[in-house]
């Protein structure tokens, strides 16, 4: 499993390109911006997009959406609460002509695969009503869920602190001590650093 990190646009979102090494199979988790620059380093990689997987719909993370499918003809996948908040203009969500549409609605439980690779989507609102993280072996993309050190804001429509925590403490939390974070934004973690030295948790 390749994992190539692009932090885009002026919030510097990381984008993660994620693909399987023998069958090419690749999936965009969160292009926030820069859809050329993403879809650039996927030639470089030589991978085939099959899945675009969107962690919540805040418009740092959905803002190349349309323009990267357009281009690699992927699937775009999102939790249907955060779609609904992207069509009626929610505050901070992304701008749904930049967006468009989704083909799937993520839901807990939910498992899809590039190559070998099982992705696992695990729903884990609080940052944004439909936040998901998805685990893929060893790896936990946490999105705006969860940082090194800290946890996503709760103060945008549909966040709510105590179901952040929540969803923190009962689905990532409990993920085997050595499970890799890689977040929305900033550098990766684990899950036994963050459970013994997270201030939030």
């Amino acid at each position: 499993m390749k994992i190539n990190r692009l932090p885009v646009g002026s919030y510097a979102a990381n984008c993660y390109i994620v693909m399987d090494d023998k069958t090419k199979e690749t999936m965009v988790i969160d292009p926030g911006a820069e859809a050329s620059l993403i879809n650039n380093e996927i030639k470089k990689m030589g991978g085939k997009v099959k899945y675009i997987f969107l962690t919540h719909g805040h418009l740092d993370h959905t803002g190349a959406v349309s323009e990267l499918k357009e281009l690699t003809n992927a699937l775009v996948g999102i939790n249907e609460k955060d779609e609904k908040a992207i069509e009626k203009g929610g505050y901070v969500f992304g701008d749904k002509n930049k967006f468009g549409r989704a083909d799937i609605h993520l839901k807990d439980g939910d498992e899809f695969q590039i190559g070998d690779i099982k992705i696992n989507c695990i729903e884990t609102p609080g940052h944004s009503e439909g936040g998901m993280c998805f685990l893929l072996k060893n790896v936990v993309f946490t999105g705006d869920t969860l940082f090194e050190g800290s946890i996503g804001r709760t103060d945008f429509e549909g966040g709510d602190f105590k179901v952040l925590i929540d969803s923190i403490k009962n689905k990532l939390l409990n993920l085997p001590k050595e499970t890799v974070i890689l977040p929305g934004h900033g550098g990766e973690s684990r899950i036994d650093y963050e459970k013994m030295y997270n201030p939030f948790l």
